[in-house]
């Protein structure tokens, strides 16, 4: 992968960009089977996908002016860089930024003035546009605005956008008011008949709403769920529970006939978003509930299922949790993470659970980051 920006010093990003891909992964692999060390475990070759055009999400920075908008980053003096052309992201997520930036002047959406001068008033509204991409070429498109002024001028010119953009099927604007590196605020206003992004993966069409987490790596998330699936149907578990279950890829992958699955989320619009996959697919015995995945520990004492599989957020799942797991009667573990570092710390705290296989997903080419998929079972 080449990039211009990159080699300009404008963005370092990736920082692993002059590094051989073989070797990044080589790495990643030395580096997680250290930091879990773990005897005896059976790793999988590492899973890979292409080293570029790889991302479905965009978080772009608005920064310019109305009639000259730029979208990307900021540099350390507060310039806006413009990253239209990054090549992390697919030729058709890339063709959506002319139009977006096109759309920005038609509206008169005012960029947002990071470095305002002190104790001058903020200027400005629109502080992102933020854009996902779905493996059938459709888009969702969230303003994230300092208020609410300029919605009606954004509904004014929607048909304007949509008919630039076919694809487009889902357009928000988020109310982030605070003066504060905070990428999106509490409130959403949905401008359009349909609320979800349909990203079909593996043959489940999970549906994405505005607020909810989804994998950034598309290909990559479909070997993911597939190993679980793989992992989960050996067991064969008549119980499982999916916490963290974002908008329920694990969940919904891995139901069967007579598995009574259970997913357990904090986010309301996640969960709502993988009901609606659940009832579209005929899924009655699959099952979501908002929560935090953190408060199932008295659960787990009391009735724990045969498995389960936790895909916390970097901060892993905690000392509490995972005494919990470790003291239940759950047979077997599944769990995803993006941070080996906190993983370890996590299997610290569960010694009567031993990590039997695992899989490195290099989710973020390019980067430091990956993810590692560990199957644990009762020792």
């Amino acid at each position: 992968m080449q990039c211009s920006h990159y080699e300009a010093g404008r963005c370092r990003s990736c920082a692993l960009l002059e590094t051989p891909y073989a070797t990044q992964v080589a790495d990643k692999q030395e580096q997680v089977a250290r930091l879990l060390d773990a005897p005896g475990i059976e790793w999988l070759p590492p899973v890979t996908g292409p080293e570029s055009g790889f991302r479905n999400k965009a978080k772009m920075v608005v920064s310019g002016t109305i009639d000259a908008p730029v979208l990307g980053i900021l540099d350390p003096a507060g310039r806006g860089v413009d990253l239209t052309d990054c090549g992390l992201y697919p030729p058709a997520l890339q063709a959506v930024f002319a139009p977006l930036t096109e759309f920005v002047t038609r509206a008169r959406l005012e960029p947002y003035q990071v470095t305002a001068p002190r104790n001058a008033p903020a200027r400005g509204e629109l502080k992102y546009v933020l854009v996902t991409i779905s493996p059938d070429d459709e888009f969702m498109v969230r303003f994230v605005m300092r208020s609410t002024e300029a919605v009606a001028r954004i509904r004014k010119h929607l048909p304007w956008l949509r008919a630039a953009l076919p694809g487009l099927v889902v357009v928000t604007v988020n109310v982030q008011p605070a003066h504060a590196a905070v990428l999106e605020g509490d409130r959403e206003i949905v401008l359009t008949e349909r609320e979800a992004l349909t990203m079909r993966v593996g043959g489940v069409p999970l549906q994405l709403r505005p607020q909810s987490f989804f994998q950034t790596n598309t290909r990559v998330a479909a070997a993911l769920y597939r190993q679980a699936r793989e992992w989960v149907d050996d067991v064969s578990p008549a119980g499982l529970w999916d916490l963290y279950c974002g908008v329920g890829g694990f969940a919904l992958h891995c139901a069967a006939p007579g598995r009574a699955v259970a997913g357990i989320e904090l986010s309301a619009e996640a969960v709502a978003a993988a009901s609606a996959t659940a009832a579209g697919l005929g899924l009655t015995g699959v099952t979501f509930e908002a929560g935090d995945a953190g408060a199932v520990v008295g659960r787990l004492a009391e009735s724990a299922p045969e498995m389960v599989v936790v895909n916390p957020p970097r901060r892993g799942i905690g000392p509490e949790l995972a005494r919990a797991l470790d003291a239940s009667e759950a047979r077997h573990v599944l769990y995803s993470s993006c941070n080996a570092t906190t993983l370890a710390a996590d299997l610290a705290h569960m010694p009567g659970l031993r990590p039997v296989r695992g899989v490195l997903l290099d989710m973020f080419p390019q980067t430091r980051h990956y993810e590692v998929l560990i199957h644990l079972t009762r020792a």
